[in-house]
């Protein structure tokens, strides 16, 4: 081809037309990205519209050239009219054009592809964290939206990235010839918008299917894109700094893409596919009879291919310990399959879900569990996880104290449990507070769950298994970990803080498993709970160190309290044989007491309910028994003795009738006798002095050694 300014006077017609069409592509998605609320295109825009100052730049550059060819033309002109002496001026002084290209190629190229550098980083990154504060709930970012008119989106996105490649080919085309080769870094661009037009109309499709977080993917891929393509750019940029130049060759600008001019002109890629072929089998087997067979007859194959591909989406094949379900259009139709071959329409008319529901699942419900050890410590240093449990808060056992008040009596309690068993005192009131009636517990609460045998359908239709970016769960497991979460902190709000560290056996995780099994029903889950397993359970964080004091303090107190419960026993042992019994021998009287205090109650009544209480007495062969049956026999000796005295005392009205005075003096005498036994000074008054004979021999005892024998020398010895 000649090399002239028509030449480069076409090439400028084709890039003012690839700035026109680019920035029509730009400003189509951008716009109907705003009207229609969008995502995906406004992202697209984002890619799109940098690209107009690469067709800017070439051609402003190709009319350059188209100047400094005329400028050329001009210059060789005057030389053949004039003589090499007659040269009215210099041949640097008529360059002016040839110098302003050089400068071009040397300044402006370099400075439209850091441009572009800039505009593609800015408009990733921005996007990309955007998309990071979209899961954040202290930033109002908005969502990500694909918009209404579906069937819209896809025919506008087809229809610019067909357009988009052809234009692309077709200035590749051009970029084969030497003056147009420039022409390159447009066409790879330009096909670069055929790539992400392309990959939207995919994610638009698989909208059909019912999966609209696909296209999100994209549209998150497309920033990771425009970083890659602008890293590029950068690179080819480096290199050229270093690249050697050949005099008389035209710069390949550094926003000319290597990889997406291999898009742009597949035949190229095919041809090196070619290459390599041949030098790894050492000969041209391009050329040989088989594999020209091979390529005319590829497309046959390839469509052979995709009818068995067709054919074998027709049967799915549901093993043992799967289920499976027909979907149409997004929807479930037909039974549910379990260990049998399913057969269905073929792909995309029909589509199967399996799920292997012998596997079991795990869910921790607040957060990663801790790593497991054979033995838990409570190590105050540890800190305390951010979900935390509230528990009520421990209650002491009261039914010591409320047999104490129904027997009514006074047991003999160790001095420091009085206070405890005593009338309690009226107290101001104040404003109750969080910590006397709950308190916290750092547990690890693992659910283990299955899907139930037919539950399928309803597995499937509880929620979907779309999963957020950095969410390690998806929409369906969050939703069974925040209705078990709910069951699990509602019930431990009820259950005291010592029944919650010191379950007894398995009745908590078995309580725990049962009341979350209930809710997943009534939900219709279609999801079986296994186990709901607690590895860890502790007090959060330093309150460690508290709650074993409280935990030993108690133990003292409840040690306290079976001592006194045992000594109330014993006491109530001693006294009526029985614990128990005594709780009906207090009724018994109370009874008696209520019915004493009726005015409507007769006597008898009243008897047979005081006999009653005396017969359980007596029955009951202890202390008070005893007592009772002392009393009743002091009862009878007082009796009997009186009897004894009256008896005797009639016995002896005869003799006192007989001699009366007789009878007085000797009776006088006998109590004298009786009485003056006991006496140490014996008188006897009332005596006739000539009938009576006096004999006193008064003595002293001795005393101390008796020394005044020795002085008086009365002591013959």
């Amino acid at each position: 081809m000649r090399t002239d300014h028509f030449a480069y006077q076409q090439a400028t017609r084709v890039a003012s037309f690839g700035l026109l069409l680019q920035l029509t592509l730009g400003l189509v998605m951008l716009i109907w990205g705003l009207a229609a609320n969008d995502t995906a295109f406004e992202i697209a825009s984002t890619y799109i519209l940098p690209g107009c100052l690469i067709w800017i730049g070439l051609m402003v550059v190709f009319h350059q050239h188209r100047l400094e060819r005329l400028e050329a033309l001009e210059r060789d002109e005057l030389a053949s009219e004039r003589s090499d002496d007659s040269g009215l001026f210099e041949e640097g002084d008529v360059d002016v054009a040839a110098r302003r290209l050089r400068l071009m190629h040397t300044w402006l190229m370099p400075a439209i592809s850091l441009a572009v550098v800039a505009l593609l980083t800015t408009f990733a990154l921005k996007t990309l964290f955007w998309f990071s504060s979209l899961d954040d709930p202290n930033v109002d970012a908005g969502s990500f939206s694909t918009g209404d008119a579906t069937g819209w989106q896809l025919a506008v996105a087809l229809a610019l990235a067909l357009l988009s490649f052809i234009f692309s080919r077709f200035v590749a085309g051009m970029a084969k010839q030497a003056a147009w080769q420039n022409l390159r870094g447009g066409a790879g661009y330009m096909v670069g918008n055929a790539v992400v037009l392309l990959a939207i109309a995919v994610g638009i499709m698989f909208r059909f299917f019912d999966k609209p977080d696909v296209l999100e993917g994209i549209g998150y891929g497309l920033a990771i894109y425009m970083l890659l393509v602008a890293g590029e750019i950068v690179l080819n940029f480096v290199l050229n700094l270093y690249r050697p130049r050949r005099p008389g060759e035209v710069p390949r600008p550094a926003f000319d893409s290597r990889v997406l001019s291999l898009l742009a002109a597949p035949d190229s890629i095919v041809r090196s596919i070619n290459e390599a072929v041949n030098y790894q089998f050492g000969f041209d087997i391009t050329s040989s009879w088989g594999y020209q067979l091979l390529l005319r007859s590829f497309l046959w194959l390839a469509g052979f291919g995709v009818v068995v591909l067709f054919l074998l989406s027709t049967i799915v094949i549901v093993e043992p310990g799967q289920q499976g379900v027909r979907l149409r259009s997004g929807s479930i139709v037909g039974d549910v399959y379990e260990g049998q071959i399913m057969v269905k329409w073929p792909w995309p008319i029909e589509t199967a879900e399996l799920v292997d529901t012998a596997r079991i699942r795990e869910i921790s419900l607040n957060g990663t569990p801790r790593e497991r050890f054979d033995v838990i410590m409570w190590d105050p240093q540890e800190e305390a996880r951010q979900e935390l449990f509230l528990v009520a808060s421990p209650k002491m056992p009261s039914d010591f104290d409320l047999q104490v008040s129904r027997l009514g009596a006074t047991v003999a309690l160790p001095q420091n449990l009085a206070p405890d068993l005593a009338e309690p005192e009226a107290e101001p009131e104040a404003a109750p507070t969080v910590t006397n009636q709950f308190a916290l517990v750092d547990a690890d609460v693992i659910l283990r769950y299955r899907v139930k045998s037919g539950g399928l359908v309803d597995y499937l239709s509880f929620s979907n298994d779309t999963r957020r970016r950095r969410d390690i769960l998806n929409m369906r497991e969050q939703a069974l970990r925040d209705i078990a979460l709910r069951v699990v902190t509602q019930y431990l709000s009820t259950q005291p803080l010592d029944q919650v560290l010191s379950p007894k056996g398995s009745v908590l995780p078995t309580e725990l498993r049962r009341l979350v099994q209930e809710a997943f029903d009534q939900q219709a889950t279609g999801v079986e709970v296994i186990s709901l397993a607690i590895p860890a359970l502790r007090p959060p964080g330093e309150a460690a160190q508290m709650y074993e004091e409280v935990s030993i303090l108690t133990q003292n107190s409840m040690k306290v309290v079976e001592e006194a419960r045992r000594t109330a026993s014993s006491a109530l042992a001693s006294m009526v044989g029985d614990s128990e019994r005594a709780l009906q021998i207090v009724d018994s009287i109370e009874d008696y007491r209520t019915l004493a205090n009726e005015a409507s109650a007769t006597d008898a009544e009243k008897t047979r309910a005081r006999l009653e209480v005396e017969r359980s007495l007596r029955e009951s062969r202890g202390m008070m028994a005893s007592f009772i049956s002392s009393a009743w026999m002091l009862r009878w000796q007082i009796h009997m003795k009186a009897r004894r005295n009256a008896a005797e005392v009639l016995g002896q009205i005869d003799s006192y009738n007989a001699a009366p005075r007789l009878y007085r003096e000797r009776r006088i005498m006998q109590v004298l006798s009786e009485a003056l036994q006991s006496v140490r000074a014996k008188y006897v008054l009332g005596v006739d002095p000539n009938r009576t004979s006096l004999d006193v021999d008064m003595q002293e005892p001795d005393a101390g050694l008796d020394l005044g024998r020795y002085l008086d020398g009365s002591d013959d010895s």
